[in-house]
């Protein structure tokens, strides 16, 4: 690979930058839904970010997907509007937080139209798997810290979340 080349001014060692590059990333950044992206080549290094957007912090806490009140959740994803009135009742329910340890799409079944992992009042054991968090092409279980049972479950089947965006509480 060449080394980029000095600047017209003839700085020794400044760094050309690769509007194209740039907006590769920018892409990706979107496609993804993520808040931060960063590349490094030898010495080069690119960082391009964004503000989250208001969407993904309101869905937090939708409705649990396993109840009755499921079929509200059959319309395009949820942004926002539904939830917001479903955010005190999160306070309320006691127990163990189980938050994503990243940012992806959280998926509650091993495939579409499966049976979800859980379901709320179900017993877990530790280790358990209790959903899928998708980054990058790379399903990631996540697992049940310890025994209990499911008290809510806080995100929708194939629902974006953010890292330590609470998924489900254990009781």
């Amino acid at each position: 690979m060449a080394q980029p080349k000095d600047t017209a001014s003839g700085d020794k060692g400044a760094m050309r930058i690769d509007p194209s590059l740039v907006r590769e990333l920018a892409q990706l950044l979107s496609d993804n839904e993520l808040t931060e992206i960063e590349v490094q080549d030898g010495e080069r290094r690119i960082k391009v970010s964004r503000e989250p957007a208001p969407i993904i912090t309101a869905a937090a806490a939708p409705a649990p997907v396993a109840h009755a009140a499921a079929p509200a959740l059959t319309a395009p994803p949820m942004h926002g509007k539904e939830d917001l009135g479903a955010a005190p009742a999160a306070e309320e329910v006691s127990g163990n937080v189980v938050k994503s340890p990243m940012v992806g799409t959280a998926y509650m079944s091993s495939e579409p139209g499966a049976k979800p992992f859980i379901e709320v009042g179900q017993s877990v054991k530790v280790g358990d798997t209790l959903c899928i968090v998708e980054a990058m092409k790379v399903m990631n279980p996540i697992t049940a810290p310890e025994a209990g049972t499911i008290k809510k479950i806080m995100v929708a089947d194939a629902q974006p979340v953010e890292f330590d965006q609470p998924l489900v509480i254990i009781g």
